[in-house]
């Protein structure tokens, strides 16, 4: 059983730029993939960016050409690294790690961190 820790957030100037860290126990993280989501006040949780276990990368169009997801498995850690911060971009971070094997899907997340781009 997976454990996810995500650490990294703080208050940042629009423009600035942060990097998540999702730091997992466990030594089957690399055979998971992992999704960074955000939720702000009053709205639903979004799909940030997601890495496969072999590396394939995807983002919401809002982050785009902003926002990298990586991951390094010798650490058992994703990042996301966060450039050219917008005020829209505030919200609590989670990561989620899931996978399928054997017929049966396990999924886990984090208890988030908050961003707040503000100046």
């Amino acid at each position: 059983q997976a454990q996810l820790v995500e650490s990294g957030g703080g208050l940042v100037q629009p423009g600035g730029s942060l990097r998540l860290s999702c730091s997992a126990s466990g030594s089957t993280f690399s055979t998971y993939a992992v999704g960074w989501y955000r939720q702000a006040p009053g709205k639903q949780r979004e799909l940030v960016a997601t890495v496969t276990s072999g590396g394939n990368t995807n983002y919401a169009d809002s982050v785009k050409g902003r926002f990298t997801i990586s991951r390094d498995n010798a650490k058992n850690t994703v990042y996301l690294q966060m450039n050219s911060l917008k005020p829209e971009d505030t919200a609590v971070y989670y990561c989620k790690a899931s996978r399928q094997a054997g017929g049966l899907q396990s999924v886990y997340w984090g208890q988030g961190t908050q961003v707040t781009v503000s100046s």
